[in-house]
């Protein structure tokens, strides 16, 4: 460049950025690497998922496993659940059975829902071994207890803990998506949806067939104690020793106030409610409906014919627009969005919540259930319509709600899908 008197001046030269500093010992790379902490059992399974490329079928066999296991006696109980309460001789007439019954399977769900939120933040701060281990004793020996019970207090106490310290539901959903790759979450949270609905076709078969065929094996006063030593020998099978365990640190990305506001999760976890509460009371109302007799328009069926009636079909709805095809489809869609609109170290407190939620509607749907089917069997006539299809009419309504909120503004899956 040549300056106002001819002369030849140089441009100053930019100064060159300085070379990149290596002050570890790992290679630089262009790719900023994820950092993972010591000891936190969810880091350590996002490494491992890095080097597996295939689908990790050990690690999916122990889901069935312990889903089955431990679903079982949640619902194996309706079959029998009717002439238990009768046989307790509580209720003053028989139109009252089902009030008193209801409020039997209401009890695991209601203390579930005071349980659910402490055990999801347990199991982002302890890992997801101990409490499944500690939710698997206390169905052992919770269940046997129920089945031991000869008193209706007895009866709502053992089921209470039981479904207060069987927190498993949370850890084995959030387990389920941090064993594997994410191409293959969908069929992970799959396996725990569809090991829990096997379990809820044979956990009635199985209580059915037992209940009133184990007086010449176990004390005539406790007819009903044979479906918990199934249960309990089915859960001795369980190993967990391959299922990753440890501390993890608490961080302050899994504040319930954060996980609220979150509505991507929150509207999928109230779809999963209210088909859930449709679901349980249904199966509780078909199961009172198909025992009671012929005086208030019920089949006047026994506890084995109820079982063949649940081991051939999980529910007589129509195939195409109800059942456990379409439940199955529904949970597994609703867990998937439920765990993919979080961060990893959400999933504990965020299942907490979602279990917490499920829980508060599945004990008000066997409550509400109940109340219905005693008052249905007081109004058998003198209304437009027979109680006992009033009360069929009410509960349908409840999978319409359902169907409804799955559609926008109340729902959109495209937002709910953005951060998969």
């Amino acid at each position: 460049m040549k300056s106002d008197r001819g002369e030849i001046q140089e441009l100053p030269r930019p100064t060159p950025p300085p070379p990149p500093q290596n002050t570890g010992d790992k290679p630089l790379t262009t790719e900023e690497t994820k950092e993972y902490h010591k000891g936190c059992p969810g880091c350590q399974l996002e490494k491992a998922n890095e080097s597996r490329t295939g689908i990790p079928y050990l690690n999916f066999f122990y889901i069935c496993i312990i889903g089955i296991t431990s679903s079982l006696p949640i619902q194996s109980l309706f079959p029998y659940q009717y002439f238990m309460i009768r046989d307790m001789n509580i209720a003053k007439r028989e139109e009252d059975i089902g009030l008193y019954a209801g409020f039997v399977a209401a009890s695991y769900f209601l203390a579930r829902t005071f349980s659910s939120v402490p055990w999801g933040i347990s199991v982002d701060k302890y890992g997801r071994k101990p409490c499944i281990v500690i939710s698997i004793l206390s169905v052992i020996f919770f269940n046997t207890l129920f089945g031991l019970s000869t008193r209706y207090w007895m009866a709502i106490v053992t089921r209470g803990m039981l479904g207060m310290l069987c927190g498993i539901l949370g850890p084995i959903k959030a387990y389920a998506t941090e064993i594997c790759r994410k191409e293959h979450q969908a069929l992970g949270m799959s396996l725990v949806t569809s090991s829990r609905a096997v379990a809820f076709v044979l956990g009635p078969a199985i209580g059915g067939f037992l209940a009133q065929k184990s007086t010449h094996i176990f004390s005539p006063k406790n007819p009903y104690l044979g479906d918990a030593q199934i249960s309990e020998e089915v859960e001795a099978q369980v190993d967990l020793s391959n299922i990753e365990s440890g501390k993890a640190k608490v961080s302050s990305d899994t504040s319930l106030k954060n996980l609220l506001k979150n509505w991507k999760f929150v509207s999928s976890v109230i779809i999963y409610c209210t088909f859930s509460l449709h679901d349980v009371a249904y199966l509780e109302t078909f199961s009172f409906w198909a025992v009671s007799k012929r005086k208030f328009r019920g089949l006047n069926l026994t506890s084995q014919d109820l079982a063949t009636v649940s081991a051939i079909s999980a529910y007589p709805y129509m195939h195409n627009l109800h059942g456990l095809e379409l439940k199955a489809t529904i949970t597994t869609a609703c867990n998937i969005l439920q765990n993919t609109a979080v961060t990893q170290k959400q999933r504990g407190a965020a299942n907490g919540i979602s279990v917490t939620l499920l829980s508060l509607f599945q004990g008000l749907a066997p409550a509400g259930a109940g109340i219905l089917f005693s008052w249905s069997q007081k109004h058998v006539t003198g209304l437009f319509l027979p109680g006992g299809q009033i009360l069929f009419l009410v509960i349908s309504m409840v999978a319409v709600i359902g169907l409804i909120l799955t559609f926008k503004p109340f729902f959109s899956m495209s937002d709910a899908l953005s951060r998969s």
